[in-house]
C-alpha cells in the first residue's frame, strides 16, 4: 500500500475537509492574482481565477460549437478539435492516413514557423519524415523527451526515429533524471496546442484507447510554450518554476486552466477541488488511479447524491496501491476495461461540462516527481464528446466478479 494512501486513510474526516478548504483557498488566492498583461490575449481571450465558487459562476459558451467526430476532419472556423484513437477501425500502422497519426501529420505539414514537442516516447516513422520535411522548409523543430523511454529506447530494434531526426539537424533534449518527462504536448506556430493522453507511438495510436484535444489559441499556446522553454533550458521536476498565476484563460466563453507538475500539485490544487464541486455527475477513465484523496472526494460526492462511475485499465487495477477496491467497496460503479492492450486515458468529466485530461495519471509519482500537464476545460460541447467516449469504453468493460473484492 502506498505511503500516500496509508497516510491519507489515517486522517480524520474533519482534518481532510479542513485540508481541502485550505487547498481551495490557496488556489483561489494564487490564481486570482493573474496579470493578463503577461500573456498575449487576442480577441475574446481573457483571464480569470479558479476554481469557480459555484457551477454557475462561469456561463456556458455563448455559441454552439459543433465538434468533429473522432479522426474526422475539423469543420472550418472551430477553435478546438477533439479526437479519440480507434483500435477497431484504425489498427494498422501502415494505414495511418485517416487515423490520429494522420491528423498529426496534417498539422505538421501545415506548420510555417515552429513545432515544439514535449513527448515521452516516439516510434512513428511517418511523423519523423513529416518533421524532417518541416525542418527542411525552415520550420523550427525542437523536441524534449524522456531519457530512458525516449532517447535510450530509440536504440532498440525497429526504432531509430529520434536518430533520424537528429541526423536531419533537429535537436532533441532529454530530462536526464530518474523521474519521467511524461508529457504528450505539441505547440504549432505559437498558435495551436495538441495535448491529451496519446503517446506518439504505434501502440498509443493503433492499439490503446487515448484522446487528443487541440486548441487553436495563442493564449493557451503561450502557456504551453513557457513550459516547453523551461524544460528546453533544463528545468524539470518540482524545482522548476511555478507560473500557475498565468495559466488560466477564457477563450470564446470557455474557461481553461492548465497545471504542470511537479512544480504544482495538480491533484490537490485543481482536480480534487473540481470533483468537490460536482453537482450531478463524475465520470472517469483511468490508466492508473492510486490517489486516495481523489478517490475519497468521489466517494464523498456520491454520498451527497452525485452519480459517480469509472473505468480502470485492467492491468494494475487489482494491486494494493490501486483505489479500484476502495471505490467498489464504497458502492461506486467501477469496471475494468475490455481492451487487450491498454485503456490509457487520464480523463475526468464533471457535471457533463468540465473535462480534465492530459498526461497525468492519478498517482503520487505523477504529482510529485514527473513532468506532466493537466488541462481543464469548462465546455459542455467538448464534455459531450468525452461522455460519448466514456460510454463506449464503459460498454466494453467488465464489472468485478462477485466476491472478488474483500471489503473491510
Amino acid at each position: 500500500m502506498s505511503n500516500r494512501r496509508r497516510a491519507s486513510q489515517r486522517n480524520t474526516l474533519g482534518t481532510l475537509l479542513g485540508l481541502i478548504l485550505i487547498v481551495i483557498i490557496g488556489f483561489i488566492t494564487t490564481l486570482t492574482g493573474y496579470d493578463a498583461g503577461n500573456v498575449p490575449l487576442p480577441g475574446a481571450e481573457t483571464a480569470t481565477g479558479f476554481p469557480p465558487q459555484s457551477p454557475s459562476e462561469f456561463a456556458p459558451p455563448a455559441e454552439t460549437l459543433l465538434a468533429p467526430p473522432p479522426t474526422a476532419q475539423p469543420q472550418n472556423g472551430l477553435w478546438w478539435e477533439v479526437y479519440f484513437t480507434d483500435r477497431f477501425n484504425f489498427s494498422d500502422p501502415a494505414q495511418w492516413q485517416n487515423s490520429v497519426e494522420g491528423v498529426l501529420i496534417q498539422k505538421i505539414n501545415a506548420a510555417q514557423n515552429a513545432i515544439h514537442i514535449a513527448a515521452f516516447e516516439f516510434n512513428l516513422t511517418p511523423v519523423a519524415e513529416a518533421l524532417i520535411a518541416a525542418r527542411q522548409r525552415g520550420v523550427d523543430v525542437r523536441w524534449v523527451t524522456d531519457d530512458e523511454f525516449g532517447l535510450e529506447a530509440d536504440e532498440e530494434p525497429e526504432r531509430g526515429q529520434f536518430a533520424a531526426l537528429q541526423n536531419a539537424g533537429i535537436e532533441i533534449r532529454a530530462d536526464n533524471r530518474s523521474a519521467l518527462m511524461h508529457n504528450k504536448f505539441i505547440i504549432f506556430d505559437y498558435q495551436t496546442v495538441w495535448t491529451g493522453s496519446t503517446n506518439l507511438t504505434q501502440n498509443g495510436i493503433f492499439k490503446q484507447e487515448n484522446n487528443v484535444v487541440m486548441l487553436h489559441s495563442p493564449a493557451v499556446a503561450a502557456i504551453y510554450e513557457r513550459e516547453f522553454q523551461e524544460m528546453w533550458d533544463g528545468q524539470f521536476g518540482p524545482k522548476s518554476p511555478s507560473q500557475l498565476s498565468e495559466q488560466s484563460v477564457n477563450v470564446n466563453g470557455t474557461q481553461i486552466w492548465v497545471v504542470f507538475t511537479s512544480e504544482d500539485a495538480a491533484l490537490e490544487q485543481a482536480i480534487i477541488p473540481i470533483v468537490n464541486f460536482a453537482q450531478s455527475s463524475v465520470r472517469f477513465l483511468a490508466f492508473s488511479f492510486t490517489d486516495f484523496p481523489l478517490a475519497n472526494a468521489m466517494i464523498e460526492r456520491a454520498k451527497n447524491g452525485v452519480s459517480v462511475a469509472g473505468v480502470y485499465e485492467n492491468v494494475g487495477s487489482d494491486t494494493d496501491a490501486s483505489e479500484f477496491d476502495t471505490l467498489a467497496c464504497a458502492g461506486i460503479p467501477v469496471r475494468r476495461d475490455g481492451n487487450p492492450s491498454f485503456m490509457h486515458n487520464k480523463v475526468i468529466i464533471v457535471d457533463e461540462r468540465f473535462v480534465i485530461t492530459g498526461s497525468l495519471n492519478f498517482s503520487t509519482s505523477a504529482e510529485e516527481s514527473n513532468d506532466e500537464n493537466v488541462i481543464i476545460l469548462d465546455n459542455p460541447e467538448i464534455a459531450s464528446l468525452y461522455m460519448q467516449e466514456f460510454d463506449r469504453i464503459w460498454a466494453q468493460g467488465t464489472d468485478p466478479q462477485p466476491g472478488s473484492i474483500a471489503c473491510q
